[in-house]
Formats: C-alpha cells, sequence, structure tokens
C-alpha cells in the first residue's frame, strides 16, 4: 500500500531553512559545472586548457539509451509526486521517503540551469543538474541519481574505479548545492541502477531491466577545499604539469614526441 506522507504543498517550507544570499556581484563569478569540478579532480592540466584557454576535450558519444532511461524514470517517478505517495521502489527497500515536491525542482533537472550556488572564497557560481532528489520523514532531502548498464557482474560502487568514485562525488557536490541553498539535506543518498538483462530468449523489440536501489552516505567537506585549488590553478600563468595516468595529456605528448 502506498503512503502519503506529507501535504505536497507544505514541502517546501518544512524542508528549508533561512537561505544563503552572496553578497557579491554575480558578474564576479565564474561558471563551474559539476562535470568541471570532475574534470579537475581527474586531470588539473586538463582543467586548465579547457577553462583558462578555452582547449576541451573531445567529446565523447551521447549516451542516448541512458537519457531515455533517465526520462522513463522521471516520468515514472512524477506520478507519485503529483499524488505524495512513495513509489513502489521506495517501498521495497524500507525508504520511507517520497518523490520531493518543489516549485525549483523542474529547473534543478533542467541542463544548463540545475541548482547553483555564489561560492564567494574562489569567485565561482557552482552548479549541477539532478536526476531527482526524495524527501524522507525527517523533512531532509535526499539526492537520487539514475545510472543505466549493462552488466552480469554486481554492481559495487566501492570497487576501485574511477567512474564509480566519480558517481559519489557526484552525490556529494549536489548535496552541497543543496545544503548551500538553506535545505536539510540527509547525507545519505541513491543510486537508482538499471542493468539491461542480457540473458532472454529474444530481443522482441524491447530492452528489459532488473532496478536496483544502491544508497551512498555521502561527505562533502572536500569541496570547498578543491574549489579554492581550482581558483589557484587557473590564477596561474602556465599550466599544471602532465599527468601520468591521464590518457588524454599521454595521447598529446605521444602526438607531440611523434612530430
Amino acid at each position: 500500500m502506498q503512503t502519503n506522507l506529507f501535504d505536497p504543498k507544505s514541502v517546501e517550507e518544512s524542508s528549508k531553512q533561512s537561505m544563503v544570499v552572496p553578497i557579491c556581484p554575480s558578474s564576479s563569478y565564474r561558471k563551474v559545472s559539476r562535470s568541471k569540478i570532475e574534470l579537475y579532480k581527474d586531470c588539473p592540466r586538463c582543467f586548465y586548457f579547457d577553462l583558462k584557454m578555452g582547449i576541451g576535450r573531445p567529446p565523447g558519444f551521447p549516451f542516448t539509451l541512458n537519457n531515455a532511461v533517465d526520462t522513463l524514470l522521471k516520468k515514472e517517478f512524477d506520478i507519485h509526486r503529483i499524488k505524495g505517495t512513495s513509489h513502489p521502489l521506495m517501498e521495497k527497500y524500507g525508504i520511507n521517503a517520497v518523490p520531493l515536491r518543489d516549485e525549483h525542482l523542474k529547473e534543478w533537472q533542467e541542463n544548463f540551469k540545475g541548482i547553483r550556488f555564489k561560492y564567494s572564497p574562489a569567485h565561482f557560481e557552482v552548479f549541477g543538474v539532478v536526476d531527482d532528489i526524495w524527501l524522507n520523514s525527517k523533512g531532509e532531502l535526499m539526492v537520487v541519481d539514475y545510472k543505466a548498464t549493462s552488466t552480469t557482474r554486481k554492481i559495487d560502487l566501492n570497487d576501485g574505479q574511477n567512474y564509480h568514485e566519480g558517481y559519489k562525488r557526484q552525490i556529494e557536490v549536489y548535496q552541497w548545492l543543496l545544503r548551500k541553498n538553506g535545505y536539510k539535506v540527509s547525507d545519505t543518498g541513491y543510486f537508482v541502477y538499471c542493468n539491461g538483462l542480457k540473458d532472454k530468449k529474444a530481443f522482441d523489440a524491447k530492452l528489459e531491466f532488473a532496478v536496483e536501489l544502491i544508497s551512498y552516505t555521502g561527505n562533502d567537506n572536500w569541496i570547498e577545499k578543491t574549489l579554492g585549488e581550482m581558483r589557484e590553478c587557473l590564477d596561474k600563468d602556465t599550466p599544471p604539469p602532465q599527468n601520468k595516468d591521464c590518457e588524454y595529456c599521454a595521447y598529446i605528448s605521444k602526438i607531440k614526441n611523434s612530430s
């Protein structure tokens, strides 16, 4: 049975604290997306070339199937958002929450908009686009990210893979942004993992998924220190040294050495 935990009209009032208002003019801030923070964590040299010199990494292929899964999941959770009821996945995993109903959510989910905060020590306007946010019974917001994959292995976010560490930082940046905008935020976030099944007898014009909910306890203590490092990086006249672990830096170095 689905449970109505709250009056949807009172969500914003119950989940929000005092807003943090920056005192610096907006013109003094450099816009930095969540993905640019991840770029710096991956390679400060690539970050420098991108933001200071306008030379970005070659774009990857668009994840059109992943985007389709994201869109369908949003539609599915929106049904319960409107009703103020728990999604069956929440009930299956014993999570006492409902999809957040807030007038700002659509903007937070929109590309190139997202949730924003002007961080004055580094003069960055940091922003990130969330997949979803849930509201728990304590009045805390819970960051939720949708992921789509197809693997026969057990999904383990602690397997040391760089992209899994990036997923964790993604949750933490969103938690930090929400807190800086004055919201009460749970340390616990969730990944809705959709795993495409390969063991079916035939395709039959449909792709079936096993859906798993994976919790993650975030810690955003690293973010402000990293933003300060990013500002220091951009203020230098020369780029950081080549990163031996960066495949892009290695590719450029091989091209130079072969010419």
